[in-house]
Order: C-alpha cells, then structure tokens, then sequence
C-alpha cells in the first residue's frame, strides 16, 4: 500500500504527464489551424506562381524532382480543394483543440478521445515506416505508442477505482459503519 504522500506525488506526475500530451494535441491542433488559414489564403491565387516563390527562396532547384512535384501539386490546387482542405484543417483543429482541454481538465471522455485517435494513426505511421525509416518517422510513432499506451493505463486505472468505488458502498453495514468495525460504538 502506498503512503499518502506516495499517492499525491504520484497523482502529480500523472497529472503534468497527462498535460504534457494535452499540450501536444493543442500544438498539432495550432499547427494544422495555421495549414487551413494558409489554405484559405491561397483561394483565388495562383498557387503555381507561389509555390515557385517558395522554391526560390529556399533556393532549390526547379529542376529537381521533388521541386516539379511540388509544382504539380500547385497546379492542380483548385478553389474547391482549398475550401474543401480549409474545412478539413479547422475540424482536425478543433477536435486536437477538444481533446487538449479535455486532457487538461483530466476528463475520461479526452482519454477516450486520444486513445481512439492514436490508435487510428498507428497504421498510418507503421506504413509511412515501412516506406523508409527516417529519424522523424520513428520519433513520430514512438511518440505516439507511448501516448496510447498511457491513455490505456489512464482508462484501466479509472475503471479500476470506479469498480472499487461501487463496490466499497456495499462493505458499509446499516448504521454507515463498515462490516466489523467497532469504532463507531
């Protein structure tokens, strides 16, 4: 059994682990808003025009393959997809946004809420990983394993002491006293 000055450190630590990831969804949350605002920015421009800008200023070659890829993207930019990536970014935005806050008011529907949404991107990153193992890649799913598997600990700790909750009630005899407890005489 655990001292109570155990516990409440551990309470801490659990606490400021579980805002260190909320943390993390509000900043991809950020990140992702900035995309959709960039998005609505480049409605009715022409995007070829700006992604060469960006080429130059980054002096990379035209000539390179990645560099006419990117191009490419940027000619076939249509209005549409912009608004259509625009709603996409703002609706990932708000739910990194809900979880965030959720995860930092220790809300079991956030835990719920970030278990669910990383165990949905392990596929995605274990394939991006079998295209090629790159430093970002790994960092990414490690990451991500380590969140999921916290969020698992969260939810089966939670379960755990809502069962002991119920049950404790039931260990109470008539007059509130526990079963065998004479100290209430």
């Amino acid at each position: 059994m655990l001292s109570p000055a155990t516990k409440i450190d551990l309470h801490r630590a659990q606490k400021n682990l579980l805002r260190a990831v909320a943390s993390i969804e509000i900043i991809k949350g950020i990140f992702v808003l900035l995309i959709g605002m960039s998005a609505i920015l480049l409605v009715h421009k022409d995007a070829w025009v700006i992604a060469e800008s960006i080429l130059a200023l980054l002096h990379i070659s035209t000539d390179r393959h990645s560099a006419q890829v990117f191009l490419d993207f940027a000619d076939n930019l249509t209005d549409a997809r912009l608004w259509a990536a625009a709603q996409l970014a703002f609706t990932y935005s708000v739910l990194r946004f809900a979880e965030g806050y959720g995860l930092w008011k220790q809300r079991t529907w956030a835990e719920w809420l970030a278990f669910g949404s990383g165990m949905l991107l392990l596929p995605l990153e274990i394939r991006a990983l079998l295209r090629g193992i790159t430093f970002l890649r790994s960092a990414v799913f490690v990451v991500n394993i380590a969140i999921v598997l916290y969020m698992f600990f969260l939810l089966r700790e939670g379960r755990r002491l809502r069962h002991a909750r119920a049950i404790a009630p039931e260990t109470l005899d008539q007059g509130g006293d526990r079963a065998g407890d004479s100290r209430g005489e």
